[in-house]
């Protein structure tokens, strides 16, 4: 399933990534910080959905409240067992 995740808070506006028997590839974000984002992306690649949100849920960026891997996380705990 291709998932598409309006951020909130952040600098990347959306994340795009597909998820299938609760693994996640192809993760994409869209504005943000290009070169963090895409090494958290290619580190990412494959991996379980649950250890997705378990390692990135609560990541802040600065004085911000979220960040993008927090947004990434949150879209992947709505999409999980879908």
């Amino acid at each position: 399933m291709h998932i598409k995740y309006k951020t909130k808070g952040t600098c990347s506006r959306m994340i795009e990534f597909d998820i299938e028997d609760n693994i996640v590839t192809n993760i994409r974000f869209h504005g943000g910080c290009d070169g963090n984002l895409k090494a958290i992306s290619k580190i990412l690649e494959g991996a379980r959905a649950e250890d997705i949100v378990e390692k990135l849920s609560g990541n802040t960026c600065g004085f911000k409240s979220t960040s993008c891997a927090d947004q990434l996380a949150n879209a992947v705990k709505e999409n999980i067992n879908k």
